[in-house]
């Protein structure tokens, strides 16, 4: 299995109703076929030092093996998010594990 988890930080300025269409364009995601699981969250109310809630949106996918990954990467759906919604990113941070 590969774990990609994607911390999205939108710019200050994302209005509530950009916010709700970044969140069912994440929606969209599940439906590449290379995507076994999807999570969308946003930052639990836990407040302990390591923990960090300074993000917008999570998103966690699972896949079963690095190629499905890689066709996550190039799906036209993937590509789709990305080009409406690039503008909104302050920052973005990626962890992948297997």
């Amino acid at each position: 299995m590969i774990a990609h988890h994607v911390l999205f930080w939108l710019k200050p300025e994302t209005t509530e109703k950009q916010k709700i269409a970044f969140r069912k364009s994440l929606d969209t995601l599940q439906s590449i076929e290379a995507v076994k699981m999807l999570h969308i969250g946003t930052p639990a109310p836990i407040e302990r030092a390591v923990v960090d809630t300074t993000y917008t949106f999570s998103l966690f996918l699972l896949f079963e093996d690095m190629a499905g990954h890689d066709q996550y990467q190039v799906h036209p759906v993937h590509k789709a998010f990305l080009d409406e919604f690039r503008v909104c990113f302050d920052k973005v941070i990626i962890y992948d594990a297997h």
